[in-house]
């Protein structure tokens, strides 16, 4: 067994355990208490397939209506279980959300119903609370109809590593993804021949040493003159080849090859839709291992290459090994959107991409409308409220966590 896979097996077992350890100590009470659409209840229904309330013999039915038009309360209201004219029925429902924000719908009498004056808004999660005037009674209720929320103690948060962010403005950078291979930067990557023919006396290195600007490499005897010459490394670098052995002729031969890889270029390979998106200077990130190198575009090849691709360079002031192959990321646009989240905490719930705002030790869903994306953030249009706390790190343990609470969505489509 790898060393990867046993730290992936015990964040595995203190993930369980601890999400075991919340279940205890938290969602029995939470759960059992507020999720009235758990599987453990069943919520009586009227003939529009809305919730049944009942006090005496005054009954309200309550639905959430979202068929052709956005989700709204409908009522209708009933007397010893017969239909009594809605005009006669005064109501008001306050939805108490996590962080106690409230919304009070007040209602209007369309044909045999009530009908709620705004939109409620995603997620469905709140206590509801509902007050009901008929001939001179009040009648109150309350209950708690949430969904996509659960409750982590934080010491357990910490121990899941679960982290959150405040949501705001963020500066988007727009890239697009090549591929490409590390080169040596032309004029640190010489050849060193003889000055003149002779005779190899002595050469003062190996393949692969580390020499210095200056420093003398080889030792030879002119043929001409029969006195020896030095030959010195006109760059610092790494002998990457050698040909030079001693008693040899040097003739106009390549004795060695002095390679100094601190700098380098990569290749880039665009293809032609990228083409003009690219400009030059534009930033690049290099992808190579657990690395990330930064550079610019410093060339822009003016003819195609026989695949199509447009020939892309930058330079990189870090060492690579040359011929490496590299992904990189090259920018083409930059702007500034008034809110984005972190892309690392988005999740799937019901048909929504969503974020699980937190508020104490309690978690929800937002309902994400998105706009642009690029790179780790995306912009939000719509379903979260500047300055809210995100989780964006280890999202998918809440998801988990509120799947295995088993509250629903708690809407009733009428049929009205």
């Amino acid at each position: 067994m790898t060393q990867m896979s046993i730290i992936n097996g015990i964040k595995l077992f203190l993930v369980c355990t601890c999400l075991s350890i919340s279940a205890c100590s938290d969602h029995h009470d939470h759960h059992g208490e507020h999720d009235h659409e758990e599987a453990t209840e069943t919520v009586e229904k009227g003939i529009h397939n809305g919730r049944l309330l009942h006090s005496g013999n005054f009954t309200l039915e309550l639905a959430i209506f979202e068929t052709g038009v956005p989700p709204e309360y409908r009522a209708w209201a009933y007397l010893d279980q017969k239909p009594i004219k809605i005009d006669d029925v005064k109501l008001i429902v306050k939805l108490i959300r996590l962080g106690n924000k409230i919304d009070t719908i007040q209602f209007i009498p369309q044909g045999d119903f009530l009908r709620g004056d705004s939109v409620i808004y995603e997620p469905h999660s709140f206590s509801v609370a509902i007050e009901a005037t008929y001939q001179g009674k009040t009648h109150q209720w309350q209950y708690d109809s949430f969904e996509g929320r659960t409750k982590i103690e934080s010491a357990v948060a910490e121990a899941l590593e679960i982290k959150t962010e405040i949501a705001g403005a963020a500066t988007l950078q727009e890239t697009i993804e090549v591929f490409g291979k590390v080169s040596a930067i032309p004029e640190l990557d010489v050849e060193v021949k003889a000055r003149f023919p002779g005779q190899v006396l002595a050469v003062d290195f190996a393949l692969g040493d580390a020499v210095k600007k200056g420093q003398v490499l080889i030792t030879i005897e002119s043929n001409e003159s029969l006195k020896p010459y030095k030959i010195v490394a006109p760059i610092s670098g790494v002998v990457s080849e050698l040909s030079a052995k001693v008693g040899m002729q040097t003739d106009n031969n390549i004795l060695l090859r002095i390679l100094d890889n601190s700098r380098v270029n990569v290749e880039l390979a665009v293809f032609p839709e990228q083409r003009e998106k690219i400009k030059m200077g534009a930033a690049v990130s290099v992808f190579y291992q657990d690395e990330i190198i930064k550079g610019k575009v410093d060339y822009i090849a003016p003819l195609l290459n026989s695949n199509q691709s447009t020939h892309v360079r930058a330079r990189l002031d870090s060492a690579l090994p040359i011929g490496a192959h590299i992904k990189a990321a090259i920018q083409i646009d930059e702007y500034e959107v008034p809110l984005a989240v972190k892309r690392s905490g988005l999740q799937a719930f019901r048909d929504f991409t969503v974020v699980y705002a937190k508020i104490g030790d309690e978690y929800e869903v937002r309902m994400l409308e998105l706009g642009r994306e690029a790179g780790d953030w995306v912009e939000v249009l719509g379903g979260l409220e500047p300055g809210t706390t995100y989780v964006t790190e280890n999202s998918f343990v809440i998801k988990a966590d509120i799947e295995k609470s088993g509250a629903s969505h708690d809407h009733y489509v009428g049929d009205h």
